[in-house]
């Protein structure tokens, strides 16, 4: 005999549906914090935004004649962060906030800071920093909420994985340069 897993009942759930319509997405059962989330993710946001203007300073400003594959590298990872940056701004949303876009107070609130670096190495070096700051951060967050916003943990573990990527080739590219660049 199979016991039936211990599911809301049907009635019940077609009823909850009905209530706080004006919530949207966030029904009776959503267990995190909603109000700390949504200051975790505006942070996020600004982190991720942060490193859209780093990595576009330096694909701008990249010269030297290892430079011009690394640029590609550089324009790339800013397009990916501006995607985060989205996908966290859309959460913060449903979740019922209000994504924080202020430019006054963006570095203030990115836990990576805005470092121009002036060679290429410097460049590379002090986005891998970054991406190292975002990964350990966005461990943080995801063990923080645990099992009681997976659709938010989910989010943050699909850009953790790109953060990995970006940490992962940009350590591969500082190993590939004269240190002198």
């Amino acid at each position: 005999m199979h016991n039936k897993p211990h599911l809301t009942d049907v009635k019940t759930l077609r009823s909850d549906a009905r209530k706080h319509l004006e919530q949207g997405a966030v029904t009776a059962d959503y267990s995190a914090d909603r109000e700390a989330v949504i200051i975790l993710l505006n942070e996020a946001l600004a982190t991720e935004l942060v490193c859209v203007l780093r990595y576009r300073r330096h694909y701008f400003m990249a010269r030297g004649i290892h430079a011009r594959g690394i640029t590609a590298e550089f324009l790339a990872h800013s397009n990916e962060e501006l995607v985060h940056a989205d996908l966290l701004a859309a959460r913060i949303v449903q979740l019922g906030g209000e994504p924080d876009f202020a430019p006054d107070s963006l570095t203030g609130r990115s836990h990576a800071q805005y470092m121009p670096g002036t060679t290429l190495v410097d460049m590379i070096r002090e986005d891998l920093v970054a991406e190292r700051v975002a990964i350990t951060s966005y461990r943080d967050m995801i063990r923080y909420l645990g099992h009681d916003d997976p659709t938010t943990s989910d989010i943050l573990k699909g850009i953790l994985a790109v953060e990995e990527e970006h940490a992962d080739e940009l350590a591969d590219l500082l190993q590939d340069l004269p240190q002198s660049e």
